[in-house]
């Protein structure tokens, strides 16, 4: 096998196992509006599709998948032995890397199914990892980057808050949190550490007409379980059992529909 191969190889499951490629966007759902699924789901509802063998793991079906490429190949005589090789390597590796990008996508998805009691659910920003920046900001603690759902950037791009109309219903919000380090290879510079929350904000006029048709939620991370639960009245800010924890501050900014961050340049 080339050097370079073997190298892209070894780089594509060294960033899978970091969970680089951990993220899920919404484009599935917004097309078929159905949400996307894991290719263990994907093929536990079509195991008739793949020979009633859905009970296998994923990398007992690409090893079965490989013999067969391989008896094929060499009953033909027509692909180089070298090829062969390739093709076995490259698909035991996919199967490791699809063996692990399906259990982070698991732990993934775990979030979705956590709720504030009575009030938002997690599920309801699904895909937000791959929203559109909006701005970062940071204080003595924390650092955050703040991201918003195509629906509200395009309000953002046309000029909302700036000039006094107001954000339209599903313009959506997320702000995630992380514990500040000093990098390594450059001191001067902070960057991110260990996530701390992920804060989300909903407009829908009807739903949250007591709350200036905005709703609130606070999801506090522990890194040593992977899990999200709702903040509580013990946080800051304290959130009770509804959609209204950043009512009382986004108050101040109230002629700018609720909302502080300014759309940022580029």
């Amino acid at each position: 096998m080339p050097e370079h191969l073997t190298r892209h190889l070894v780089t594509m499951a060294e960033l899978h196992r970091a969970g680089r490629y951990d993220r899920l966007a919404d484009g599935v759902e917004r097309v078929t509006g159905r949400p996307a699924m894991s290719v263990r789901e994907f093929v536990s509802l079509h195991a008739d599709e793949f020979g009633g063998r859905a009970s296998l793991g994923m990398a007992q079906l690409a090893g079965q998948h490989a013999k067969n490429a391989r008896r094929v190949a060499m009953k033909s005589k027509r692909i180089p032995a070298v090829v062969i090789v390739v093709v076995s390597l490259a698909v035991s590796v996919l199967a490791v890397l699809g063996g692990r990008a399906i259990s982070a996508q698991d732990t993934g998805q775990a979030k979705y199914t956590v709720r504030v009691p009575n009030g938002l659910a997690f599920s309801e920003f699904r895909g937000y990892e791959g929203w559109q920046t909006v701005s970062i900001s940071h204080n003595e603690k924390v650092m955050a980057v703040i991201l918003a759902n195509p629906v509200m950037i395009n309000a953002y791009q046309s000029g909302i808050p700036g000039n006094g109309k107001p954000f339209p219903d599903g313009s959506k919000m997320a702000k995630i949190h992380w514990n500040p380090k000093k990098l390594e290879t450059f001191p001067s510079a902070t960057v991110p550490a260990s996530l701390h929350d992920v804060d989300f904000m909903v407009k829908d006029s009807k739903r949250f007409a007591d709350s200036g048709g905005w709703g609130w939620a606070a999801f506090k991370y522990d890194a040593a379980s992977d899990t999200f639960t709702p903040a509580t009245t013990a946080d800051e800010p304290p959130q009770g059992n509804d959609a209204k924890c950043g009512l009382a501050c986004h108050t101040i900014v109230k002629t700018r529909d609720y909302v502080f961050t300014d759309y940022g340049k580029r």
